[in-house]
């Protein structure tokens, strides 16, 4: 099986915006290819935060029907409940590394689904924190990931 990468909200958020074509691109290149080889992994803060983004930021360009049927497809990734361990592990890799809240939790969401990667442009390209290394995708296509591996 392949390794794990988790995949943050902007991610999903850039490959339905068509402001960036870009971006976009290289967004929609990764979930597919995470997709086809089921190693993928959200959590139920990315489902909220794209729902919340998705409705605000793309103003009429994307309905709130919309927006929530994106999210029910994104629920085929099956994300787990945030319980109280990925809440305790995201207060530990913020004391320990500084991180902002939310960007712990989302790498402590990484952790307890056993990726030992997390697609984000929000964090240092290829910084490791714990088991979990940041690849940002807009450095990195997928190929070149294959061949870091």
């Amino acid at each position: 099986m392949s390794a794990l990468i988790f995949v943050d909200t902007p991610v999903h958020l850039y490959s339905k915006d068509a402001r960036d074509t870009a971006k976009q691109i290289r967004a929609n290149e990764w979930l597919t290819w995470c997709w086809t080889r089921r190693t993928g992994r959200i959590s139920t803060q990315v489902l909220n935060e794209f729902y919340n983004n998705a409705i605000t930021r793309f103003g009429k360009a994307v309905t709130v029907e919309k927006a929530r049927e994106q999210v029910r497809m994104l629920r085929l990734w099956q994300p787990p409940h945030l319980d109280r361990y990925t809440v305790d592990g995201a207060w530990v890799m913020q004391d320990r590394y500084k991180l902002g809240y939310w960007d712990a939790l989302i790498m402590s969401s990484a952790q307890q689904q056993a990726c030992q990667y997390l697609l984000s442009e929000d964090m240092p390209h290829l910084q490791s924190y714990d088991t979990v290394q940041v690849i940002n995708p807009f450095l990195m296509a997928p190929a070149e990931f294959e061949a870091l591996k």
